[in-house]
């Protein structure tokens, strides 16, 4: 993950004091461990000041408004009792070339601060701190023990000290071509290795964005670079530092993250609060995407592992039971044919009922023939109250394992992160287990259905514009089958098999033809857990003939009035 230097730092900073002071502070939200957002403003708009001290996406920009959801995080209800109701009249570096902002808040624009939020971007050692005038430390994001630092501890109420000064040599406008060239080649080797060793400021992004602007290679040497080169890169160099001095950036996305200096630019932003908020959004969501996939989906897999072995010793025992007619009838069999017993025998073979052949049934010798019999027929009622007892146990597991592998399915159907509605739809499975008692998490916000509409449904075009919702998982499912779904819409669900919910929505009056039947059955089969075969049986009936069993899990219906339609899953464009 392409850190935030301080190029970038620079930008973000600037735009922030061109738009956004003075403003009013309404409100401290605590997004996580690692971010909060502060609500500014001003006499023109209103916006969330996203600072976050992430060990790997630490930054500071106008970000997304926060979630509804309680904040219950200290660190936050400590700035809101601070700084509520006061001005954000400064934002400056502490020392040049820092990546260390000074936020100042005051009681109104002209006065002197009565409080500084520093905000440290320093990778793993990033940082909010708020102090009051005089520098005491009110409160830190993260405190440092002096076990844990001696050099710099961070406590409340001492004094806060500014981060080690830089040691090695600043970049400047007036160094010449030559001096720079000089330092930059003293000690031969390759030129981003070179430049990042000899200038305090530079990080590996920027350097490879300047190389690449100048067409240099970063593993050519020093001694490979031709006159040429070392004229083009330094007008590059000059180029950042003038940036730098007047502010004034190109921020834009690049093949491989982002700059602010428009080099290797493959799409322009309009400014660099869009571009950083974006781009560690996106960043963090991914990792996040990715654990919470890899969690769920091992999670189920065990579950459904463990609950299979109980479903076949389930399917066992009523294989079993199935014998208990073989024990009456033997028993019958013997009862009437008693004057065949003899004394001792361990088999006796006597002709069936109805057929007639010969059926042998094994004795116990030291038993008489109605002895015997009995014996039969209380092995027939104990088999008979087994089957009882083991039915509605099966019935029960293999719900569970139809319910499971329904929301197996749906994961199996967010394969990789490109929005921010793909995290959320994982969020939803994971919240849903937890009400499902399946997983458990002590910091779960348990949130009502009703609380937020769900909008991220799949959506689709049939051929003749009619739209279709897909759901994401069990909740979408069942918002879009029991809520959504009006009169004259349409139904479709791969039939007997695990999949998505699928409604076609119609005006009244309307009848689809037989191009978008054919168009939502292949969706249907696509989002079900059959998407690899080539043909699926889809089923399809009005909303109103679907229904929920009482009791049932989230995601499950049952349907009548149904049409069948073969869905060809490998005709969908999923994208």
């Amino acid at each position: 993950m392409q850190p935030v230097d301080f190029t970038t730092l620079t930008s973000a900073c600037s735009e922030l004091r061109a738009y956004w002071l003075p403003s009013r502070l309404e409100q401290v939200y605590q997004r996580d461990r690692y971010t909060i957002s502060i609500a500014l403003r001003t006499l023109k708009q209103r916006g969330w000041l996203e600072i976050s001290w992430h060990p790997q996406a630490a930054r500071i920009c106008i970000g997304d408004p926060p979630p509804r959801s309680p904040d219950t995080f200290t660190f936050s209800q400590q700035l809101v009792h601070q700084l509520g109701g006061l001005a954000l009249i400064g934002i400056e570096a502490i020392a040049p070339w820092e990546r260390a902002i000074d936020l100042k808040f005051a009681r109104r624009p002209g006065e002197s601060a009565l409080y500084h939020l520093y905000v440290e971007i320093m990778g793993k050692y990033s940082n909010a701190i708020l102090t009051d005038a005089n520098n005491f430390i009110i409160t830190a994001a993260h405190q440092v023990s002096e076990q844990q630092s001696s050099v710099r501890p961070i406590q409340t109420g001492q004094l806060y000290e500014f981060p080690p000064k830089l040691t090695g040599p600043v970049p400047s406008l007036s160094e010449s071509q030559a001096r720079w060239q000089e330092r930059v080649s003293l000690v031969p080797g390759a030129i981003k290795r070179q430049l990042i060793k000899s200038y305090s400021g530079l990080s590996a992004s920027l350097v490879d964005s300047m190389l690449l602007s100048a067409s240099i290679a970063p593993e050519t040497t020093t001694d490979q670079l031709s006159t040429e080169d070392w004229q083009k890169l330094f007008e590059r160099w000059q180029e950042w530092l003038q940036a730098l001095d007047v502010g004034k950036f190109q921020p834009a996305w690049t093949a491989t993250g982002y700059t602010v200096m428009g080099w290797g630019a493959v799409a322009p932003v309009k400014d660099t609060q869009a571009l950083v908020n974006k781009y560690y959004t996106d960043q963090l969501n991914q990792q996040v995407f990715a654990q919470l996939r890899h969690q769920l989906s091992q999670k189920l897999q065990n579950i459904l592992a463990k609950l299979k072995i109980k479903a076949q010793a389930f399917t066992t025992r009523l294989q079993q039971s199935d014998q208990a007619d073989d024990y009456r009838q033997k028993a019958d069999l013997l009862m009437a044919n008693l004057q065949n017993w003899q004394p001792g025998m361990q088999e006796i073979t006597l002709p069936d009922f109805e057929t007639g052949e010969p059926v042998a049934i094994a004795l116990q010798p030291d038993k008489n023939g109605v002895q015997n019999a009995q014996n039969f027929y209380k092995q027939h009622q104990k088999l008979k109250r087994a089957r009882l007892a083991v039915e509605p146990l099966l019935f029960d597991v293999q719900s569970e394992i139809d319910y499971l592998e329904q929301v197996e399915d749906a994961i199996a159907q967010i394969e990789n992160y490109e929005t921010a509605e793909d995290l959320q739809a994982l969020e939803e499975i994971r919240d849903e287990l937890i009400g499902q008692k399946y997983l458990e998490d002590p910091q779960y916000r348990d949130r009502s259905i009703n609380e937020t509409a769900i909008t991220n449904f799949r959506r689709y075009r049939t051929p003749n514009g009619w739209e279709i919702l897909i759901g994401r998982n069990n909740r979408q499912n069942d918002q879009l089958t029991f809520r959504i779904a009006g009169d004259y819409d349409l139904w479709f669900h791969a039939q007997e098999i695990p999949g998505s919910h699928i409604l076609m929505r119609l005006e009244a009056g309307a009848v689809p033809d037989t191009d978008d039947l054919q168009y939502a059955a292949n969706l249907a089969a696509y989002y079900s857990r059959a998407r690899q075969s080539d043909q699926v049986p889809v089923v399809y009936t009005q909303p109103k003939y679907v229904y929920k069993p009482k009791g049932a899990k989230p995601g499950i219906a049952i349907y009548k009035q149904e049409r069948i339609l073969w869905g060809k899953p490998q005709l969908v464009n999923s994208n």
